[in-house]
């Protein structure tokens, strides 16, 4: 009878899970769905403040060009979703963090809050690094580059894909001091180590700006740089913020059912 009830239990409680986790799921892309409904009727706008960096190293007379008839405006919608993805993602991690944390040590959660919000911040100062310096370098680049008689009209399309994927790129490698804070702090590596693979390190940045930048050598050096000094930053904060997990250290706050 009572391992009945305890099956009885074990079952209540993941299916209590469930329900909790489609609630929070819900929550999530409703936050997303009404930041895409606020930002469309502005989309156009948005798509112009993106297109700022290229527009300004066009030639005279040079513009952007739609090469399929969807284009206007589908384009500016799927800007305007990405946006809306990228502003109400603290309140998605909220709610992934609201889900996972009663799960977790009370050691964990000091742990894992602070990462998460790095991540989060790194995530921005990667975009906006791209956004803000990268961009109008490479687009000078590019455009200065243009054989004589090549009037350069770049698609609406490819642009934003363009440009999607390299803050997807910088946004990503911003995150490595975050990963490293975490490797410290898993016990895959000590600080002393990625000090030693300092050389590696440099190495595989310029081998990761060559294969995620446009061909040119000063948009690979504006990731690579960048790379290599957020390596050292990972070594220094995983030093003094990360400890390894010390063998048959427990808390003494069990995670709640």
């Amino acid at each position: 009878m009572a391992a009945s009830d305890s099956e009885g239990g074990s079952e209540q409680s993941f299916l209590s899970h469930l329900i909790e986790l489609r609630e929070r799921l819900l929550k999530a892309v409703a936050a997303v769905l009404i930041v895409l409904v606020a930002l469309i009727p502005i989309a156009n706008r948005l798509y112009g403040w993106l297109a700022m960096p290229l527009i300004k190293h066009l030639p005279q007379g040079g513009t952007m060009i739609a090469t399929e008839i969807a284009s206007p405006f589908l384009t500016p919608i799927k800007l305007a979703f990405f946006v809306a993805l990228i502003i109400a993602m603290p309140f998605v991690l909220y709610q992934l963090w609201a889900f996972v944390a009663p799960g977790l040590y009370r050691h964990e959660k000091r742990v894992a809050l602070p990462i998460l919000l790095s991540a989060m911040v790194l995530f921005y100062v990667g975009c906006a690094f791209a956004y803000f310096l990268v961009l109008p370098a490479v687009f000078a680049f590019l455009t200065g580059v243009a054989p004589a008689g090549v009037a350069v009209m770049p698609d609406i399309g490819h642009y934003l894909d363009f440009v999607l994927v390299l803050f997807l790129a910088f946004g990503l490698c911003f995150e490595l001091p975050v990963v490293l804070i975490i490797l410290v702090t898993l016990g895959v590596v000590t600080p002393e180590q990625l000090r030693k693979s300092r050389a590696y390190a440099i190495v595989g940045a310029f081998v990761v700006a060559a294969v995620l930048t446009p061909p040119d050598v000063l948009s690979q050096m504006m990731l690579a740089i960048p790379m290599i000094a957020l390596y050292e930053l990972g070594i220094f904060a995983a030093r003094f913020l990360a400890r390894p997990p010390e063998a048959g250290a427990t808390d003494s706050t069990p995670p709640t059912a």
